[in-house]
């Protein structure tokens, strides 16, 4: 395989691992109007909350680092993913601290929009979308009326 692909692999899952974090971080919110995603948003935000916590590394990064190596390293000047993706997933200065607060802004973030779904949930304030059942309720209702006169 060429070394161009190894980069541009490595690119993909930098791109990949991008899409994740901010899956983690703002997937929530997507929960709030899709609620069936919530069972694969709370799995991932849980397991990006605990990589931030523990001080882990994912393991998309070694894959990453292998994928660079085996394409002879990122080109000198780099492309958009590597100017300010790989940044932002790996700041220079980040510190233990910085990973605790970082998880623990993920973790806050979460819990106030879990909290609000749930509370929409148990208070009856969802919206209710016509269906199937409601269009029978209504063609029974107008047969009836109908019946009356």
């Amino acid at each position: 395989m060429p070394a161009s692909a190894f980069r541009v692999a490595a690119d993909l899952i930098v791109a990949l691992h991008a899409g994740f974090v901010l899956f983690v971080i703002l997937g929530g919110l997507l929960a709030l109007r899709w609620r069936r995603l919530a069972w694969v948003h709370v799995p991932a935000a849980v397991w990006g909350i605990a990589i931030e916590l523990g001080g882990w590394i994912c393991p998309l990064t070694p894959l990453e680092d292998h994928l660079r190596q085996r394409g002879g390293g990122p080109p000198y000047g780099g492309d958009f993913i590597e100017h300010y993706a790989l940044p932002l997933l790996y700041p220079a200065n980040l510190t233990r601290s910085w990973q605790w607060s970082l998880g623990s802004a993920a973790l806050a973030v979460n819990a106030l929009i879990y909290c609000r779904l749930l509370m929409r949930r148990r208070g009856g304030t969802r919206r209710r979308r016509p269906g199937v059942a409601s269009f029978r309720v209504s063609l029974l209702q107008l047969f009836r009326k109908g019946r009356r006169t």
